[in-house]
């Protein structure tokens, strides 16, 4: 298939190879012209601008979105609505807040465009393993980019979730998930790292990853990151929040389910800009290690 990809930073960059890979025909385009030139190196077609990108595509158009959430989305959104045309399908694989993709989608549903909301998980490893993708909006329009999606996610690494929003709500409840298995992970190695016993935080971890019910990709990822820089001192305790815990947050505020674990994670990440703890360092560890997302060095 046909596919515009703007957007060409970590997992935008990473899925565009995935696809030239996987046979498809990809024209690219980003704000930073230079960004694409590796990939034109690789088979990708590049654009200048949007409007090159849209008159270089054959009809019907598909075009994927993996900028920045908020108002860049609205940008380009509102922009592909004046060079596109009734029929041609545009996906926002970013982390937008799922009420905005419900706006987008009655707004190109009015113009008779077509919209995917598509929650995309699996970091920088995506290109070697696949990305996982939770897609929402028409299941016709689903099923005419399946095979992208067929291409981009390792068997049985993508589904159709349901009607627009629900692929960015599937994906904003799963980074809220993570949130607690990272705080999780980081407190259980603090306190290792305080006790009196000189442990191999990295020989744990490795141990655990063989049959303990604890053991998974995290951990494997941790086990990495302990063998690198054993004491993670290259690395402060400073962890970012990109917004999903928040409206994770505020979900379970409105519908009165109780997420205990979620809230003290996401207070713990405003914790950690204010001083440095050794579990700070898991987590900014962590992350860098499955998407990676910059450390900031001591």
């Amino acid at each position: 298939m046909q596919l515009g990809l703007i957007g060409l930073g970590r997992m935008g960059s990473g899925m565009t190879l995935r696809l030239l890979q996987g046979g498809h025909q990809v024209m690219v385009y980003d704000r930073v012209a230079e960004a694409g030139a590796p990939l034109a190196g690789k088979g990708a077609s590049l654009a200048g601008s949007l409007e090159e990108l849209g008159q270089k595509l054959k009809a019907p158009r598909m075009v994927w979105l993996m900028i920045p959430a908020g108002p860049p989305v609205d940008e380009a959104v509102q922009r592909l609505s004046g060079i596109l045309s009734p029929g041609d399908i545009i996906i926002d694989g970013g982390n937008s807040y799922y009420k905005d993709s419900l706006r987008r989608a009655e707004a190109l549903r009015s113009r008779q465009m077509e919209f995917l909301d598509v929650g995309v998980s699996g970091g920088i490893w995506g290109l070697k393993f696949g990305f996982n993708l939770m897609i929402g909006g028409d299941q016709a329009v689903f099923k005419r980019a399946e095979p992208i999606f067929k291409t981009l996610a390792p068997p049985d690494g993508y589904a159709y979730v349901g009607p627009s929003g629900a692929g960015h709500y599937s994906k904003m409840v799963h980074n809220g998930i993570e949130y607690s298995m990272l705080q999780g992970y980081a407190e259980g190695f603090e306190i290792l790292k305080a006790a009196p016993f000189g442990f191999d935080l990295k020989q744990l971890a490795t141990l655990w990853n063989h049959g303990s019910v604890i053991r998974s990709w995290l951990l494997e990822l941790a086990q990495a990151a302990f063998e690198r820089d054993p004491q993670l001192s290259l690395i402060r305790g400073y962890v970012d929040d990109s917004g999903e815990g928040r409206w994770t947050l505020q979900e379970a505020i409105d519908h009165a389910v109780p997420a205990p674990a979620l809230a003290s994670a996401l207070f713990m990440r405003f914790r950690s800009r204010q001083d440095d703890s050794f579990s700070d360092k898991v987590i900014a560890a962590l992350r860098n290690e499955f998407g990676g997302h910059p450390v900031k060095s001591e």
